[in-house]
């Protein structure tokens, strides 16, 4: 399977130039009309969202290992996926081998941020998906597990075959006489 590269989308920088535009616009309106520069505000807090998301670096998933940017991570590394409840932008826990941890932040549509963590979810044969294991995830079904027959009666016993006749022949005598019915002892309590 060849690589699959995941870019940040183009809506982010249109976003982010626009709430530039916006912010100036609102300052400048603000010197005639004081209350437009929570506008500006608003815009510009806007806009240092909107830039570092379209300046993402891209993911790419191949059978190998997925790189986020220049940083290779090979999929036996990877030990457990873990989703934030964001799909767009798709925010992903990575905890590594040695337990490190990485924030994946994929800033792309919905159709590719769904793909992006299909693949992963795929490729991470090793890990942990939102705490459940691979296989469980995939409900891919277990070989059958070969449980070794019950050993054979062995002739351990804790009595001697006189005494447990002995014992039987106790047992069927309370019997007979009514101390192990069960209506009896229900009644006398």
């Amino acid at each position: 399977m060849p690589a699959t590269r995941y870019v940040p989308s183009r809506h982010y920088l249109v976003a982010g130039v626009a709430a530039c535009c916006l912010t100036v616009l609102s300052a400048w309106w603000a010197t005639r009309w004081p209350p437009a520069l929570l506008a500006a505000f608003l815009f510009a807090a806007t806009a240092a969202f909107a830039f570092p998301l379209a300046l993402r670096p891209p993911v790419e998933v191949s059978e190998k290992y997925l790189r986020i940017g220049r940083r290779r991570i090979a999929w036996e590394d990877i030990r457990r996926l873990d989703r934030a409840g964001w799909v767009s932008p798709l925010v992903v826990h990575i905890t590594l081998y040695d337990d490190s941890r990485i924030l994946l932040v994929y800033p792309g549509d919905l159709d590719s941020a769904n793909s992006l963590l299909r693949h992963m979810r795929r490729q991470a044969r090793e890990a942990l998906i939102d705490g459940v294991p691979h296989r469980e995830f995939w409900g891919e079904v277990l070989p059958p597990v070969e449980r070794p027959e019950p050993p054979a009666d062995t002739g351990a016993h804790l009595l001697r075959p006189e005494d447990e006749a002995e014992v039987e022949r106790l047992f069927q005598r309370l019997k007979s006489v009514g101390y192990l019915d069960s209506r009896n002892s229900s009644d006398e309590n």
